[in-house]
């Protein structure tokens, strides 16, 4: 019998990540064969234990998932939505389980979006202590100049304080008045890569995540998705210290 913690078992069948599981059992929204469960520290076997969520019964055996979905623009990085508007959960209604995003795109933003039904790569993956290094294709009106580059890499003063890129570098000047940059950034603030260009009085006018972390777009069309391979598992796993 191999006992794990109840938050941890609710983590890992993709109810909610660790820290929402917690809250859910203080909460006193979760039971263990009957028996409602108020303190953190109790221990279930997934195996043979029945676990209600709200009444509900989960399912405690489950196969983690991992997927790469290139997100169109005009959806919105949520599950649902409740004014109906497109959101990631219409391009999974085929499967079996719930899934979370990790991460979000703004709706006027394309790119990778990382879903998984696994709570703590979920967490970890969002978390700022991790650092997930974020890599963007942008289109603006007009061109950075040299000083600009460099000031963004230094680093550059918002209203909610310092934004800095990893890199950054202008890929193709198709005129003065339009370009494509390349930035790479570890926040996940509120249109951060957006606000940046903006400081610069530079409207961005496509915006395309390539990269989140070790995961890379690839050839994902758009509105498709992919499994993750046993190569970008080792590699996301190993950034998050989940080995």
């Amino acid at each position: 019998m191999a006992l794990a913690r109840l938050q941890k078992v609710l983590a890992d069948a993709g109810v909610a990540s660790r820290r929402a599981s917690e809250q859910l059992i203080l909460d006193g929204r979760v039971s263990v064969d009957g028996v409602q469960i108020l303190e953190l520290g109790s221990k279930v076997d997934p195996e043979i234990s029945k676990v209600e969520v709200d009444g509900e019964s989960i399912s405690t055996k489950k196969t983690n998932v991992y997927l790469a979905f290139h997100k169109p623009v005009g959806v919105l990085s949520t599950m649902t939505d409740p004014d109906g508007r497109p959101s990631l959960g219409d391009y999974f209604k085929d499967r079996n389980g719930r899934l979370f995003h990790v991460g979000r795109l703004d709706r006027e933003s394309e790119g990778l979006i990382l879903l998984t039904n696994d709570g703590d790569l979920s967490h970890r993956a969002t978390h700022p202590s991790y650092g997930m290094v974020k890599r963007y294709l942008v289109e603006i009106e007009g061109v950075l100049s040299k000083e600009q580059l460099a000031a963004i890499s230094l680093g550059v003063q918002l209203i909610d304080g310092l934004a800095r890129a990893l890199q950054i570098k202008t890929l193709r000047e198709i005129n003065p008045k339009h370009s494509w940059v390349e930035i790479s950034i570890h926040e996940g603030r509120y249109h951060i890569v957006r606000r940046i260009f903006e400081h610069y009085e530079l409207p961005v006018l496509r915006l395309i995540r390539t990269e989140f972390g070790p995961i890379s777009l690839a050839e994902t069309g758009v509105g498709r998705y992919r499994k993750l391979n046993a190569i970008e598992l080792t590699n996301l796993f190993t950034v998050l210290k989940l080995n």
